[in-house]
Formats: structure tokens, sequence, C-alpha cells
């Protein structure tokens, strides 16, 4: 690895969430690589998560660091030891923790003054508004880096300018006018800025504050690939009028087995010990290639605990071995006194493999023993499966993850919808059915995958392997992204020389006045 002096210095702020900070955390360390400093910027408790990914990068003569600023729980009014969306004691608290991200400016202004070298561009979550501030007054491009994919930009962008939500019922089919292709959604399963009848009106102008901070941004990279939404990134180019750069999938900057099972280290010692990831890994290859049943609704899952039980038995039902992690699960306690009342574990004691902490997922994805993922959608998760091969039983919550279900199910075509109609935000869980998806969708769905004899399940089988191959290809050099990556450090360094010039410039034109 090189160890020239780095021209260019780039901080990335990531938003305090597995979703969001492991993602840059990654594109963080691809930049390092390409002889660019970087700076991570977050809190204690974060950092810990991915301190050992990091270091080993460093260790390696990579030119990478963390840089601490204390999380501002007495400002905010979120109690202290809580320093990220998925370890709120309650998600009552979420406007408390858009009000956490705003006061981050001045510790970020404070930072800014002493790091060495100088940064020359600010890669921001597009949720941490505090940093367009920042970079107005250090004079920084500021890029907006995006979790999601151009599918989803452009959706947004077309039910923004379009207003075709004022004319459809919350439960009427409708069209995304503007689309490359014909997509279908109804209102209720749109995410919560578009949904008038979200309970937390705070997040929705803490939204539309998000929205209007974007305004100002030198351009967006996308943890995606030209491969999956070409026409999608080509149309939200032109409709936006931003620099988009798409580098994706950055989970692939974890090579080796060490990187992925340690890219979230920290982040909880649940499931560790007899559950941690080595007995699971163990547990995996006893199996035989494409047998197992992966099961992961995310970090911010909040299925009602009689839907996870439902759930539960359509796996018991599928007859087939599987991994189910229930880390995170809304209220978690009456989740397992529904299990231990039901028997539910020690009838599937040998081929069900619950794991109740954190999981390495990218290193269970990537065992070939895994053969379907049933997945909320997260698009991290979406493109790790990707990238792994693994077809997708679809189970989308709320947010963003409908669009990505028709990701999966209408554009790549590598998975299957198992009927979840309605998404269900956070603080409404009460509202609506505590069951949407029964056991036996969910044994139907899986046949529709991992059974050996349908059409269907060959066709998704050949296209998920057929796009891990793309994802690969990408990424390495003369691939999209990595072409993308080198257009995003070219790009930026042409922005600083030229606001150089403009300060030389303008330094040379005040001297000749001050001498005339």
């Amino acid at each position: 690895m090189a160890h020239n002096k780095p021209e260019l210095h780039f901080v990335l702020i990531p938003l305090m969430a597995p979703g969001h900070l492991l993602p840059m955390v990654d594109m963080g360390r691809l930049l390092a690589r390409r002889h660019v400093k970087v700076t991570i910027v977050t809190t204690p408790l974060n950092a810990a998560r991915v301190r050992a990914n990091i270091d080993r990068e460093t260790q390696l003569g990579s030119p990478i660091e963390l840089q601490l600023i204390q999380f501002p729980n007495a400002g905010s009014g979120i109690p202290e030891g809580y320093e990220s969306v998925d370890t709120l004691p309650s998600m009552d608290l979420q406007e408390n923790f858009f009000k956490a991200l705003c006061l981050l400016q001045h510790p970020l202004e404070e930072l800014f003054k002493k790091l060495n070298p100088t940064p020359n561009c600010i890669i921001s979550d597009r949720h941490i508004v505090a940093a367009a501030d920042v970079a107005r007054k250090f004079q920084i491009p500021r890029i907006i880096f995006d979790g999601s994919n151009c599918f989803f930009l452009l959706c947004n962008h077309c039910l923004y300018d379009s207003k075709v939500l004022k004319n459809v019922s919350d439960s009427e089919p409708f069209v995304v006018p503007g689309l490359p292709g014909r997509i279908e959604f109804k209102k209720y399963q749109l995410p919560g800025i578009f949904n008038p009848n979200a309970i937390h009106q705070g997040i929705n102008a803490v939204r539309e504050m998000v929205r209007r901070s974007e305004e100002g941004a030198f351009g967006v990279v996308v943890n995606t690939f030209q491969d999956v939404e070409a026409e999608y990134v080509k149309e939200y180019k032109k409709v936006s009028g931003k620099k988009v750069w798409c580098v994706g999938p950055v989970s692939l900057s974890n090579e080796n087995n060490l990187d992925k099972a340690q890219r979230c280290k920290g982040s909880s010692n649940e499931g560790e010990g007899e559950q941690g990831h080595y007995y699971c890994m163990k547990w995996l290859d006893s199996w035989p290639a494409r047998s197992v049943i992966y099961v992961c609704l995310g970090s911010l899952n909040r299925v009602t605990p009689e839907q996870l039980m439902e759930l539960g038995l359509g796996l018991e039902a599928t007859k087939r071995p599987f991994i189910w992690v229930l880390r995170g699960a809304y209220k978690r306690e009456e989740t397992e006194k529904l299990l231990l009342e039901d028997g539910f574990e020690e009838r599937v004691k040998g081929r069900g493999f619950l794991i109740r902490g954190w999981a390495p997922q990218v290193l269970i994805l990537s065992h070939t023993a895994i053969g379907a993922f049933i997945t909320h959608c997260g698009w991290n998760s979406t493109l790790e499966a990707i990238c792994s091969g693994v077809p997708l039983i679809t189970f989308p919550l709320f947010g963003e993850q409908f669009y990505n279900e028709k990701v999966i199910v209408q554009v790549v075509q590598t998975g299957v919808k198992v009927g979840c109609e309605r998404a269900v935000h956070p603080g409404e869980e009460e509202k609506f059915d505590a069951i949407q998806v029964t056991r036996e969708r969910v044994k139907e769905e899986v046949e529709k995958v991992m059974g050996e004899d349908g059409e269907e399940s060959k066709r998704i089988r050949e296209r998920a392997r057929q796009y891990a191959e793309k994802a690969k290809k990408v990424v390495e050099k003369g691939g999209s992204s990595f072409l993308d990556m080198s257009l995003l450090i070219e790009e930026v360094t042409e922005h600083v020389k030229g606001l150089k010039m403009n300060n030389e410039e303008a330094k040379s034109h005040n001297t000749l006045q001050i001498n005339a």
C-alpha cells in the first residue's frame, strides 16, 4: 500500500445507526485505499462498533482514522449511554435524536479547527443537516451520502414533483409517474414523509428540513451499482441536476472472513460466546449448499410478537434448517414469552439456530449453506444478499423498504414477496392487525425460491448468481463503481484547485487595490 502523503483529506460524518454507519465506514476504507486521507467522525459508542476494522486498515498503511465528538445527550433529552437510533430505549425519542443531530454543529466546528491537514471535502449522511452549515462556514464542498439507491431517490423526486398523491386514497394502487418502468404502490406503503397519518409530525418536519438542506450539496454518492438499476441511475442524474457517483456495493471492501466477522464488532455483546459467530459458522458448515434459510428483519425491527411467532411457525413448517436473528425485536419480552410457552425452540432444536444479539450478516450470507434470505429489505441487507448470490424473500416494514422490495422483485428479479401490504411506522404498531403474513405464506414463498422442481425457483437462483458476479466486477479495476470512485476523487480535486485559484486571485486583487 502506498505511503506517500495524500493530496486530499475527506471527512466522513455518518448517521449514528448501523445501517448508515457501516456502509460509510466501508466507503471510507475504499477511499483511503485510493490514497485519500479519510477522517471518520462519530461518537464514542459508535466508534467502538467499527474500531477493529479501522485499526486493522491503519496497520496496513491506509491513511484512515477515527475522530470522536461527544453525543449531545444533555441538550437533546436522550439518556446517557444511548448514542444511536437502534439503541434508543423508546421510539418516542426519535424527535429527540434528530434534535441531537442539529446540536452537532458546534462540536463539529471545534473539531474542524483542529484537523490537520485542512479537510478538502465533507461526505455526510443526508440526515446530518448540521454538516451543511459546517461546510458553508469552512468553504468546503459537501457531498451527501445516501445509503439507499437511485430507484428510491428517483421515486421520491417523482412523487414530490408530480403531486400524484393528492388524488389517491391510502389503499388505492397508483403508478409512479416519470419512472423508466411501470411501478405501482399503495399510498400506505410509502415512507412517513408521504404518509399524512404518521403520528410523528415533528419527524416529518425534520425530514422536510433534510430535503431542503440537500439543495446546496456538491453531489450525491450512492451505495449502488449500474447493473442493478442503470435506467434509474440515468434518469435520477437527469432530473436531479446533481453530480451522482455510484460506488457500491461498498460491503465488498470486506474481503476476508475477519473483516466480515468484525464489521460491527462491539455493537452488542449479545450473541457472543456459545452463540457467537464461530459457533454459528461451525453450525452452517454442517449443512449442504443452499439448504439453510437466513432470517433477519433489521436492527430497527418493529414486528409485533404475534407476527414474529407466526413467522417462526412458518419457518418450522418448511422443515428446512434456518438461522433466525431476533436482535432488537419490538416488545422483546412478550416475544420471548410466546416462544417459551409454545415450546418452539425445543421442537426446532438442531435445525433452528436462534441469534438474540448481533449477527455477522455479511459472513453468514457468504456461506455456501445459505439458500434464501427473509429480509426487511433494508438496502444494505439487499446489496449484501445480491453480492453473495442469495435469493431474497421480502418482508418490508417501513421507510424505503417497500421501494427496495420493488427493486428485488421487479427490477433485478432475484426474490419473491412474502405478502406485507402496509408499512407500519414506528409508534403505529398497535393501530393495525398484529399479523400481516401467515405461516402458510412463509412456507409457500420459501418453496418458490428453494424448491428443486419449479422453473421459477431455478430462474430466481440463476439470476441471483449472475448478479453476484456483476457486483464483484463493478468494484474491480475498470468496473463502473471503481471508475465512479475515481471520478469522485478527480472532481473534488478539480473543485479544490478551482477554490484555491479563486482565493489566490482574490488576494492578488486586494493587494493591487491596497497598493493603488
